[in-house]
């Protein structure tokens, strides 16, 4: 069972390492790990996963969200493998094929390495789009949630350790697929916070409440005034 504070992973959506760690050492007390998405990890470089997953000795889930041909995907995550990332994730859109290469790729380079093998993730439906996204832009048909859980059902069948989904397909997921399959949710926001870009969200204590196990949570934390505050009362509100 986890702890209130181990649930939390603090997106690290910043461009520069020093910013970074030094909000990683503030709240390395107060939460169970870090995000570094695409923002962080394209400015500078695989290094810092390495920086932040030795330097603390917390989570880190490396946000990259690879999606490409099956081959292409399954040497990224070999060269992700070695960087002491504890998660890696890449799109459920992908297929089958895709995120089962994922997979091979992550357990033959971690036993190749001697390391931990990373649990792989599979995306969603980015908690940015609604169901008019699906339907007008995208030419997806079918209800948002049923796609979610249609792809995270391909994840499993992948042997996948998880998904990442909006708060608010928790609980079919939950449903669908049982209580050990990872969900690790964004789209989290504290009670009276902006959603911002986020249209699918929740708060910390209902995302747990219908099944997440980890919430990734960014701004509410790293854009307050005094983010060590933030990220305590986060905690407080999911103990």
């Amino acid at each position: 069972m986890l702890r209130p504070a181990e649930r939390v992973m603090v997106a690290l959506d910043v461009d520069d390492a020093e910013r970074a760690v030094a909000l990683a050492h503030a709240l390395r007390d107060e939460v169970g790990g870090f995000k570094i998405g695409m923002r962080l990890f394209y400015r500078q470089g695989p290094q810092i996963v390495s920086r932040i997953a030795q330097a603390l000795r917390r989570r880190v889930f490396l946000d990259l969200k690879l999606h490409d041909i099956p081959e292409t995907v399954a040497q990224g995550v070999r060269a992700l493998v070695g960087l002491g990332a504890d998660m890696i994730n890449v799109h459920a859109s992908g297929g089958l094929t895709m995120m089962r290469a994922a997979r091979e790729a992550a357990d033959a380079e971690a036993a190749r390495l001697g390391v931990p093998v990373p649990k792989i993730l599979a995306v969603t439906v980015l908690t940015s789009l609604e169901q008019q996204n699906l339907s007008r832009e995208l030419g997806i048909g079918r209800n948002l949630e049923e796609v979610v859980v249609n792809w995270a059902a391909l994840a499993k069948a992948a042997d996948l350790d998880g998904v990442v989904a909006s708060p608010l397909e928790i609980a079919a997921l939950r449903s669908a697929l049982g209580p050990d399959f990872l969900i690790v949710t964004p789209g989290i926001r504290p009670a009276g916070a902006e959603a911002q870009d986020q249209k699918r969200v929740l708060t910390p204590a209902e995302a747990v409440r219908r099944g997440a196990d980890y919430l990734v949570i960014g701004r509410p934390i790293t854009g307050a005034a005094d983010p060590v505050q933030a990220a305590r009362a986060i905690v407080r509100e999911l103990g």
